[in-house]
């Protein structure tokens, strides 16, 4: 699996990539079907102090693309948030999918 970053208004953090790429990785070992992982981290100017780190993934699978954005107030619970979403569609995917 390759493991993209991109940073939109936000400097570059081997902790977050670290953080980002052990999860993806578990990721990985439950579900062999993913081929490549893009991760944007971004910030948005807010009303609320409880969103603005945003935490995007983007993984590239057989079909159609699976997605998950959260906005956190900080990027861990983001990338947590974003990691347990894209979980539960790719256990939903691998559900439909059959083998012939």
């Amino acid at each position: 699996m390759n493991i993209n970053f991109e940073y939109h208004d936000v400097e570059a953090s081997d902790r977050l990539e670290a953080l980002a790429k052990e999860k993806l990785e578990n990721l990985y070992t439950k579900f062999q079907m993913i081929v490549r992982a893009d991760v944007f981290f971004k910030t948005e100017n807010t009303s609320s102090t409880q969103t603005g780190m945003i935490c995007n993934i983007r993984l590239s699978v057989p079909g159609p693309r699976l997605f998950a954005e959260a906005s956190h107030d900080n990027f861990v619970s983001s990338i947590h948030e974003s990691v347990k979403d894209l979980d539960r569609q790719l256990t939903k995917k691998k559900g439909k999918m059959t083998s012939y």
